[in-house]
């Protein structure tokens, strides 16, 4: 419950403060700002990105359908990691971190999980 509850608040913040502008972002250098040029480019995909991260959030901090926020939220936590590993790795130990949560919580529902693996 403490992973699952801290994971909701470190999203849920990273995604207000994001969608709805409350801290200005710093101004990215070098490859990060060739990244984030062609995140925004899409015109879609940090919004999509922070929204899904906001509706995992909630879903973690509510404790309603985790198991599934635990697997929808587990491509933005790849790439979080990917990012940091190649791109600002300052930041690894906080994806490391997620990463680690996200297969914990993955773990401890696996149980939800069985009956979609199964063979047939």
């Amino acid at each position: 419950m403490i992973v699952r509850i801290l994971m909701g608040a470190m999203f849920l913040f990273a995604s207000v403060v994001v969608l709805f502008k409350l801290m200005p972002q710093p101004e990215p250098t070098g490859n990060i700002k060739i990244f984030m040029e062609g995140v925004a480019a899409t015109g879609y995909l940090m919004t999509l990105i922070k929204v899904t991260e906001l509706v995992c959030s909630i879903a973690f901090l509510s404790g309603f359908y985790v198991p599934l926020a635990v697997v929808v939220i587990f491509p933005n936590i790849v790439n979080i990691f990917m990012f940091h590993l190649f791109l600002s790795p300052e930041g690894l130990p906080i994806a490391i971190l997620l990463l680690i949560g996200d297969l914990f919580l993955a773990n401890y529902y696996r149980e939800r999980y069985m009956p979609m693996l199964k063979a047939k």
